[in-house]
């Protein structure tokens, strides 16, 4: 293929090659060409052209497929367009002649076709370059026409419209004959041929003025004639040429005055009368009026009917939206006329007014639905009322003309009857799109919306009443606020007018469909309501016989209503069922013997109230098993089935009872039916065992019946048939925008499609996807589905035998009919027969006796030859499913042996698409054939069979079988790859585009093969590239197909190749064609595009914009996409795409589409994406440039419809996004937060508005999140204060977002300021809306959490700003106090606890943060210096803590009330079901009984600020609070029992504050250790630390802690539960948060041990010690039982931390059995501090243990404190100790320092481990080698800590107190002077220690070493600041052992300390020139000096006496010293103090 790829033709190459690879090779080059030849130079072309020209004709005459003949006219075109023209005449002149040969035999045609093709695109290209030779051509085609095959015809057509599209007005003389041709074209029986002559002369009309003008009535006429028996595609072209041709001739302008007198132009209202006569009257028109038509007895065919519908839809959208909205008046009353009593024939029969109906809503709903913006569809809505208006009062005259006794049933009342249903259910589609933002139309009084639907209601005609109905559903739906006071007033007037049938019946109509809404309202009903619809209904059932006149309304409606009621779930129902089952029971006689008694007492009537009566318990139970499956337990269903048998006995006395009284029973009879078939397939199949053998027999008869016609309607979608082979019957039927009117077209036998009257009961159930109502089948179709199934229920649960009489009887009932009755009754067999086989696969039945399954199997032979396509699949399907049931091998290989004879013999098509579809379903279900050889003679056969090119449609399904074989053998069919693919591409290269539905098959065959190579196709081996290229070929040739379908194939093909060898897919190529693609009319093609569109930007999301960007500007003529991609980018065109598409798969892709786009690529390209969220947004607040409806009709004389054409198309261009709906602009706002997410994932400069523009400066393509703050606020506000609820909700979480992300974001601008602070008014504006009493519940506590944020963050300083939005809290505070009797009883109980607690939530969380700034600021101002500090560094721009404490201050009072009760009710919540009846019966404080679990998700989300908040509250009041009344006046909320001691009235028996106090610590305690037992894994981290917040708080103050200490068994428990969250939590925060509780149990529990030793000494005084009880733990045995002990559960916990962080700590780890001499490591910041806090916890426990117990513990807790010392102690540059070091130290120092060191009983145990702890630590050195950095520093502190804390025996022994002086002297020799200053700081104080026995010792060794260092120190001075510090340590030391000298001694100390002393001192010369450490060395020493002079005079007048040197060098530095005071004081004045100062505090902080 490579040697394809050249400019010239390779020919040597190609005569090489066989006949299929010369078609592929050629084909390949004429690919490339196309691309090479628009980059060729011109000269190069021209050098060549005449070779080209001349292969090119070469292969035009080598009979050509269908794409080459397309790509060689096209490559020819080119040519002589870049190059020269002069031999293009010889090129026409050839076609001509090859097209005027008279050589008809089929080799030949091909050739013919490409000269067609050839002439079509050359005029094309070059148009009037070619002079008057087209006038020759144009009527040799036209000749030839005259004798071609449809190929002929098909080509002819297409190639005429490019001649026409060439040569535009110039070929005005063909004009008329094109037009004649095209016209007998237009009705051809070929619907490929009538597509092309559509779009020809759709290509015509744009010239031909003739035809819209002189002409429009025979073209229109023509159109309707071509509709007649047309196929989809066919109504699709037509339709568009009618509607363009009436577009023409509405707008047209006249280009000369010559012209003008010639055309004639019509009106708009023409032009839909021209369309209404089509649509009345079809194809015989306007010009025949015969006496059939004023008759009315012709009936217009539906495909006609279909075809106008979609030529009205295409006329409207091409005038577009805003002449839409200007003339929409006159639409609809054009509209609702076609189905009025003045034209008949349009509703002459019940089918004929369905299918009249429904196009009628088409037309509404696909014009006003998808060209309008939601204001401009808001006016539309108020006019379709004032419609319902007028024909309300026509009704209204017809009642008040008529008797109103006999006025039931006459004409004139349903008359317009039809008009009505189609305005309501237009209006109720278009309230429900709109949602929300439909509140004006429903508050405009004027309109009057409500009252026009609700009187409607009362409208005689059910079908009405049932539109009506649903309207006020669509209205409950899209404004949830009106679905109460709906019910309300359904309710009232339902009672009010009992005695009314219309009353009855609309009102309870009304009341069940509000019903069924409610599941799609999630704010609900209140739970009352549901008791009150009980009552209503029963009360209906009781008095249903006491007025004949209306018993059967009430009979039914009473059963409606509980059905409907069922619809509300288990919650609602559990309350009534009793009653339920109680009317059930009645509903049925208690024994056959009543029902023999019945049948003999009933007439007529009675059996009809009866039958309807059963019918509707009958289908209450059913929605009850459906809706409340909960409630369904065995005690329930045991108490359903008494009257299971009895309505068995009914079912099998109908027939006689329908003898007995005719047709009058017939209706209700089948319903019984329906509903008894379908209760019993839902029941548990044992629980009827008994009835089996009645209820098959009634199932056969329904299956069989003769005489129902009707039951046709189970051939119209069989309910096994798979989607793709549906496609083949027509591939439109499943997946258009057209569905809605196209399924008519395939009704059977005139049945009716679906609708609301056949059905009441369908009311309350939801639309099926697709409809905008629910639409059930009559019941004479749908019994036949219900039997159906049930038959499959039963079937497989009957014995043997049974089975085999039933088969037998299906078999004699076929037999005895024929025709078009026998394939109804054989497709309601074999789908009973599928139903049966699936029944029994699934519960892996068998069939039984091999009669049965060749009894199954001539059923389904017989039914696999016939000649219903759909009885064909269903056929093939039962046969794989018969094999499937059988699981045999060998039985499997027999049916395909059947298969495989009969398609060797048979010769008719029809037996072998039966039989070829068989193999496919068999291949399917049976997951292979076991063996290969059968696969192998499978394929062969198909493959055959696909070649029959006599028979395109066996081809079809041949290659549909196939397709399915090659996805079910998966890698089995490796080897049967490369001929199939072979045979794919031959059929692709040769079958004509006509066969589309070949070509279909053919991609799912290629789809298939590719999925089957997967990832091979990325191979390098030759035949894999092979294998490629022909998939590549084969989607290309596909991608050029004219299907649509086939287009969509080749994309998801393509989306395949890229998926397993994206290498080799040309990206650029494949998002051009998505492109073109994306806004086609085909949803299938759409579809395609955004599954591939999908798949390529998971990975390639900035590739494939980019491409789509550059191939818009680029501009090419072939990309032409719908939606500009140059300006907004593909990710605009999908937005807008979204916008308009009305598919919820297709808009769900387009999202999750977006959002992989937004993910790869928003952080790169933000101020693109913040636009296009801004423009979808700012859309919404732009409605003002839509005109209103009456200022333009006043206009309309004035402008015509082209120049509104011109001004609707700028108006587009100013805006992007023109009117998106609210569902859009919910998208573009949760597109925005995930935006400022991803910026959040990219780096911290999106947050800091410095950092922003630092790099934005150094960088301008830099993009930072920060600097577009001000448009995110703006559209956070706009979205806040919408219409629509949901984007409000979408808006408040943005403003939450933004709050939390950008709180702490400083203004660089305005020190002390935050950025967010300019916002407090758009702040405070988008919030104030959602507190108004209208706003929904979930709006105002998502607004509640926005409000608490906002106060929270800190932004606003001023008080007063912030009392704005506190103002808001407030408010909603006084709504929550006004208690339940106040709520707003417009929703659901379970919302007013959502919104009361997001309340309190948001109080407490205010509450929260408004205390810890409290606590912070404390502690700020303690320390006195640091306050300067705080000023300087802690700049907070929040209002200071006191003041904002003082806004909750005020209603603190209640809110502490109210947050009790809120903890109480969910402590009441989480009770496990075995307490449920615990639980108050009424309720809690802020739920109700019966709406407990809608209450349960609101408390989860609550409770832990709440618990948080309340222990913030009780510790502030120090639990001193006990009942106190403050503000209980405002509080008016019913409490509930036991409330805490809140509501003193409630109980005669007062609780003392001790009590109350009590309650509430044991309330905070019990929901606090119930959630910390097991939390759930996914929950919120917050909710952890507020409870363990909570906790701390609570444990702060003293009466807490003593409630906590005295319980020992509470405190463990709490340890153990805290120590598995530390177990399970790997956060440092909960860890940190845990230890900090622990701390405060342990310090609890050391207050309680106090006390209790305390108070023991005070009332034992007198008697002698050892007498006294031991307190604390271990007693006095010093054991420790685990589970019971506080000290192991604390141990546990502390050693479960430090060896997280230290694992050497475990002695298992390390394998040794101490602490072993591993490398001293730094922790995490973390880590650090959860070491630390876990050792100051160890050090405490010592405390809460008796002597014997401290003695157990001692070892543990040394062996940790020591073994972190040891693991941490590394040396840190700076000389500081680390934390985790300090922190040990200080804990060593609290162990040492315990009084059980000291007490009597464990002194000499302590002692031993003291002394074996301190050996471990000298040990170390020991350990330590070269290669260690131990911080000897630590070790000295720790050595230092033992020796002044421990009492002297420890240390005092020799050989301990030889080896700690060692280590002093040691340390003193170091090199290192921090260790030297580190040694002489700790000598010093050791020195210093009171107690001669410990210091002693150290002074006589180490004091000489000292003075011998500073002796040294002469003849080396201090170099640096360091060794400074150490000599001035050391003369420190010196000094003070002098001053404990003893008075003998001290005179030798000072006399040869004060020589040192002197030796440091500079004479005056020298202090010039040394370094400044000697400097400060002469000043210190003089220093000393100067105070030891005074001190010891004597001994100093000595020394000086003694060496007179030494005093002259003394008095020479005095003398120097007092004179450089005296020359610095008068410089040092003014300067000192600010400058001291400044110093001073430096140090300080430091």
């Amino acid at each position: 293929m490579e040697l394809a790829c050249s400019l010239l033709f390779n020919e040597e190459v190609y005569n090489q090659l066989g006949e299929f690879q010369k078609a592929e090779f050629a084909l390949e080059w004429l690919r490339f060409l196309e691309k090479l030849l628009p980059a060729t130079n011109q000269a190069d072309i021209r050098e060549k052209q005449n070779k080209l020209v001349e292969q090119l004709i070469s292969l035009l005459t080598s009979t050509p497929g269908p794409p080459a003949r397309q790509l060689i006219a096209k490559n020819l075109a080119v040519l002589y367009s870049t190059g020269d023209v002069f031999s293009v005449h010889q090129t026409i002149d050839k076609c001509n002649e090859l097209i005027l040969s008279k050589d008809d035999s089929p080799s030949y045609l091909p050739t013919k076709l490409a000269a067609v093709v050839c002439l079509g695109y050359l005029y094309k290209k070059l148009g009037r370059i070619l002079g008057n030779s087209f006038v020759t051509t144009v009527g040799n085609i036209l000749k030839a026409m005259k004798n071609a095959e449809s190929q002929g015809r098909y080509e002819i057509m297409l190639s005429l419209q490019n001649i026409l599209k060439g040569l535009g007005a110039a070929a005005v003389p063909c004009h008329r004959d094109i037009y004649k041709a095209a016209r007998t074209c237009l009705t051809d029986r070929s619907m490929a041929v009538r597509c092309a002559s559509a779009k020809c002369l759709l290509e015509l009309q744009i010239e031909a003025t003739f035809m819209w003008s002189t002409d429009i009535d025979s073209v229109v006429t023509l159109c309707f004639k071509s509709f007649e028996g047309s196929n989809y595609e066919v109504r699709m072209a037509v339709s568009k040429l009618l509607g363009y041709v009436l577009i023409s001739a509405v707008t047209s302008k006249q280009a000369t005055a010559s012209a003008r007198q010639h055309v004639r132009k019509i009106s708009f209202m023409e032009a839909l009368e021209l369309l209404g006569t089509g649509f009345l009257r079809g194809s015989s028109g306007f010009l025949r009026t015969g006496g059939d038509i004023l008759k009315g007895t012709s009936s217009v065919s539906r495909d006609v009917r279909v075809g106008v519908t979609q030529a009205y839809v295409v006329f409207i959208s091409t005038l577009g939206g805003e002449w839409l909205e200007r003339n929409f008046c006159a639409l609809l009353s054009h509209v609702l006329d076609l189905v009025s009593q003045s034209h008949p024939k349009a509703i002459q029969t019940q089918m004929d007014s369905i299918c009249s109906r429904r196009c009628i809503s088409f037309i509404l709903r696909a014009t006003v639905g998808g060209l309008l913006g939601e204001k401009a569809r808001i006016a539309t809505a108020k006019e379709i009322c004032q419609a319902i208006w007028k024909l309300k009062k026509v009704m209204d005259a017809a009642v008040s003309n008529c008797n109103v006794e006999t006025h039931i049933g006459t004409t004139e009342l349903i008359i317009n009857q039809h008009m009505l249903i189609c305005a309501l259910e237009e209006l109720g589609s278009l309230i429900h799109g709109l949602g929300s933002t439909a509140t004006p139309v429903l508050q405009d009084s004027s309109t009057g919306v409500l009252d026009a639907v609700i009187s409607i209601i009362l409208h005689p005609c059910i079908s009405v009443q049932l539109a009506a109905a649903w309207c006020l559903r669509c209205i409950a739906v899209a404004l949830p606020c009106y679905l109460s006071p709906l019910l309300d007033s359904c309710i009232e007037r339902l009672t009010a007018m009992k005695s009314s049938p219309e009353a009855v019946t609309g009102y309870s109509f009304a009341i069940a469909a509000l019903l069924g809404a409610v599941r799609e309202c999630p704010l609900g009903i209140p739970h009352g309501k549901g008791k009150v619809v009980m009552m209503v209904a029963e009360d209906l059932l009781r008095s249903a016989s006491q007025n004949s006149r209306i018993s059967i309304q009430r009979m039914q409606s009473g059963w409606l209503l509980i059905a409907a009621l069922m619809t509300l779930g288990p919650a609602v129902v559990q309350h009534h069922l009793p009653r339920v089952l109680l009317l059930w029971k009645c509903a049925f006689p208690v024994c056959p013997k009543d029902l023999e008694t019945e049948k003999k007492r009933g007439d007529s009537f009675t059996w009809q109230v009866t039958l309807e009566s059963r019918a509707g318990a009958l289908c209450a139970i059913k929605s009850f098993i459906l809706y409340c499956g909960g409630l369904l337990t065995d005690e329930v269903i045991q108490r359903l089935l008494p009257p299971v048998p009895c309505a068995v006995d009914l079912l099998t006395q109908l027939p006689s009872l329908n003898k007995m009284y005719g047709s009058a029973l017939k209706l209700s009879s089948v319903t019984y039916r329906k509903r008894l078939y379908e209760l019993l397939a839902l029941l548990p199949p044992k629980s009827y065992e008994g009835s089996f053998s009645a209820v098959l027999k009634e199932l056969v008869q329904d299956l069989t019946q003769h005489d129902n016609q009707a039951a046709a309607s189970a051939a119209y979608l069989p309910p096994f048939s798979h989607h793709c082979e549906l496609a083949l019957f027509d591939p439109f039927l499943q997946e258009t925008e057209h569905r809605f009117i196209e399924e008519q077209v395939f009704l059977v036998n005139n049945t009716a499609g679906g609708s609301l009257e056949f059905d009441p009961f369908a009311i309350y159930e939801k639309a099926a996807h697709g409809d905008s109502v629910p639409k059930p089948l009559p019941p004479t179709s749908s019994i036949v589905s219900a039997a159906t199934r049930l038959f499959g229920v039963i079937f497989s649960q009957v014995t043997e035998t049974q089975r085999l009489q039933v088969l037998e009887q299906l078999l004699a009932s076929i037999k005895q009919t024929k025709g078009s009755r026998q394939q109804i009754i054989q497709q309601n067999i074999i789908s009973a027969i599928c139903s049966a086989l699936k029944h029994l696969a699934s519960h892996k039945g068998n069939l039984g006796y091999e009669e049965i399954q060749s009894c199954i199997l001539s059923l389904i032979l017989s039914a696999l030859e016939s000649s219903s396509p759909l009885l064909r699949c269903s056929a093939a399907e039962a046969l794989a499913r018969l094999a499937q049931v059988v699981a045999d091998n060998t039985f499997t290989a027999g049916l395909a042996q059947i298969s495989f004879d009969k398609l060797k013999s048979a010769r008719d098509a029809i037996s072998r698409i039966g039989h070829s579809l068989a193999l496919g379903s068999l291949y399917k279900y049976t997951g292979g054939i076991s063996s290969g050889h059968h696969l192998t003679a499978c394929v062969g056969i198909l493959s055959t069979l696909s070649q029959d090119n006599t028979s395109p449609e066996v081809q079809m399904w041949a290659l549909h079988s196939l397709s399915l074989i090659i996805d079910s053998a998966g890698p089995l069919y490796h080897v049967h790859v490369e001929p199939t693919l072979s045979l794919v591409l031959m059929l692709l290269l040769t079958v004509p585009p006509a066969y589309t539905e070949v070509h279909q098959s053919l991609g799912r065959c290629l789809n298939a093969l590719i999925a089957t190579l997967g990832p091979e196709l990325q191979g390098s081996s030759a035949a894999v590239v092979a294998l490629r290229a022909s998939c590549l070929l084969g989607c290309t040739v596909m991608q050029e197909n004219p299907d649509c379908l086939i287009q969509a194939q080749a994309i998801s093909c393509l989306q395949q190749l890229h998926m397993f060898a994206p290498h080799h897919v040309n990206l650029s190529s494949l998002v051009k064609c998505l492109c073109v693609n994306l806004s086609s009319s085909y949803l299938l093609l759409r579809r395609a595009v955004l599954a591939c569109l999908h798949q390529l930007v998971q990975r390639e999301a900035v590739e494939v914009s980019e491409h789509a960007v550059a191939l818009a500007k680029e501009g090419r003529e072939d990309f032409t996409s719908g939606v500009n991609i140059g300006e907004i980018g593909l990710e605009g065109a999908l937005l807008s795409l979204l916008d308009k598409e009305l598919d919820p798969k297709l808009c769900q892709d387009i999202r999750e589409t977006l959002t992989h786009m937004l993910i790869s690529m928003a952080v790169g390209k933000l101020s693109f994406w913040l636009k296009l969220c801004k423009d979808v947004l700012a859309a919404s607040a732009d409605f003002t440039a839509v005109a209103s409806v009456d200022t333009s009709q006043e206009e309309e004389g004035t402008q015509g419809d082209d120049e509104l054409a011109l001004t609707l198309a700028k108006k587009d261009k100013l805006h992007p996004f023109p009117h998106p709906r609210w569902s859009t602009r919910v998208f573009a706002a949760e597109c925005v937060c995930k935006i400022i997410t991803q910026c959040e994932n990219a780096g911290g400069a999106h947050f800091d508005i410095a950092l922003a523009q630092e790099m934005k400066q150094r960088d301008s393509r830099g993009d930072f999140l920060v600097l577009y703050l001000a448009d995110l606020i703006r559209m956070a506000f706009m979205a806040a204060t919408d219409h629509s609820n949901q984007l409000r909700l979408s808006g408040l979480q943005m403003l939450l977002i933004l709050i939390r992300k950008f709180a702490a974001v400083v203004e660089p601008e305005f020190p002390g300021h935050v950025i967010l602070e300019q916002y407090q008014a758009n702040v405070g504006a988008a919030l104030r809306p959602a507190f108004t009493s209208e706003t929904p519940p979930d709006v105002t506590a998502k607004a509640c959490q926005v409000c608490s944020a906002w106060i929270a963050s800190g932004v606003v300083n001023d008080l007063n700003d912030l009392q704005r939005v506190h103002h808001l809290l407030v408010t909603s505070l006084t709504k929550v106090q006004a208690g339940k009797e106040a709520q707003n009883q417009l929703y659901n109980e379970g919302t007013s606890t959502m919104e009361i607690l997001a309340v309190l939530k948001a109080w407490a969380e205010v509450y929260i943060v408004a205390s810890q700034r409290q606590k912070k600021q404390n502690d700020i101002n303690s320390p006195p210096l640091v306050k300067n500090i705080s000023e300087e560094s802690f700049l907070d721009p929040s209002p200071s803590a006191d003041e904002l404490l003082d806004l909750v201050q005020v209603d603190l009072g209640n809110l502490s009330k109210l947050w009790l009760a809120a903890l109480q009710d969910f402590a009441l919540l989480t009770l496990p079901s075995e307490f449920a009846s615990q639980l108050p019966s009424e309720g809690g404080a802020f739920y109700t009984a019966e709406t407990i679990e809608n209450a349960r998700p609101h408390y989860q989300n609550a409770w832990a600020q709440i618990l948080h908040a309340t222990a913030l509250w009780l510790t502030s009041t120090g639990f001193l609070v006990g009942d106190s009344d403050e503000g209980l006046t405002n509080l008016s909320r019913p409490v509930t029992p036991t409330s805490m001691c809140q509501d003193s009235t409630s109980r005669a028996a007062v609780k003392s504050p001790e009590d109350v106090n009590t309650d509430r610590l044991y309330l905070v305690l019990g929901i606090s250790v119930e959630f910390l037992c097991s939390p759930r894994s996914d929950e919120a981290m917050e909710n952890i630390i507020a409870c363990l917040d909570a906790l701390r708080v609570l444990l702060e103050v003293p009466w807490p802690r003593s409630k906590i200490g005295s319980d020992q068994e509470l405190s463990v428990e709490l340890l153990n539960v805290l120590h598995r969250l530390i177990l399970t939590r790997e956060f440092p925060d909960i860890q940190l948060a845990a230890l900090e509780v622990v701390q405060q149990v342990l310090f609890a529990a050391q207050e309680h041990v106090k006390e209790k030793r305390r108070s023991a000494e005070v009332d034992d005084g007198a008697e002698e010690k050892e007498t006294l009880p031991e307190f604390g733990e271990g007693k006095d045995t010093g054991g420790l039982i685990p589970g019971k002990s506080l000290v192991f559960a604390t141990l546990e916990m502390c050693v479960c931390i430090l060896v997280r962080q230290l694992p050497q700590l475990n002695l298992k780890i390390t394998g040794s059995p101490g602490i072993t001499a591993g490398k001293p490591q730094l922790l995490s910041a973390d880590g650090n501090r959860l070491v630390a806090a876990a050792l100051g916890i160890l050090s405490g426990v010592p405390a809460v243990c008796s002597p014997e117990g401290s003695i157990a513990v001692l070892p543990t807790i040394l062996y940790l404190i020591i073994g972190v010392l040891r693991e941490t102690a590394v040396k840190l540059s700076s000389g500081h100790l680390p934390m985790t070091v300090a922190a040990s130290l200080q804990a060593l120092k609290g162990v040492l320092s315990s009084p059980m060191a000291r007490a009597e009983k464990s002194q000499m145990a302590w002692n031993e481990l003291l002394r074996s702890a301190l050996v471990t630590i000298l040990n170390f050195w020991d350990q330590d080698d070269a290669g260690q950095e131990l911080d000897e520093s630590s070790l000295l502190t720790a050595i230092t800590v033992f020796i002044l804390s421990v009492s002297p025996e420890v240390i005092t022994m020799e050989c301990l107190q030889r080896q700690c002086i060692e280590k002093f002297k040691s340390a003193m020799e170091s090199k290192d002077p921090i260790v030297q200053l580190k040694c002489y700081q700790l000598l010093l104080s050791i020195f210093q220690c009171p107690n001669p026995a410990v210091s002693y010792p150290y002074i006589h060794s180490l004091i000489s070493s000292i003075v011998a260092k500073l002796q040294e120190t002469e003849k080396n001075k201090p170099e640096n600041s360091a060794e400074l510090q150490v000599i001035q340590e050391g003369i420190k030391v010196v000094a003070a052992v002098i001053a404990l000298a003893e008075e003998e001694h001290r005179s030798q100390l000072v006399a040869s300390f004060i020589p040192i002393l002197i030796s440091f001192l500079l004479d005056e010369n020298a202090l010039g020139s040394v370094s400044s450490s000697a400097k400060y060395l002469h000043e210190f020493a003089l220093r000393y000096l100067m105070q030891i002079g005074p001190q010891y005079t004597s001994a100093f007048k000595q020394s000086m006496a003694s060496s007179p040197s030494m005093k002259a060098r003394l008095e020479s530095a005095v003398k120097g010293n007092q004179e450089s005071i005296k020359d610095k004081s008068t410089s040092k004045h003014p300067k000192n103090p600010g400058k001291g100062s400044s110093i001073q505090l430096k140090t300080n902080f430091l």
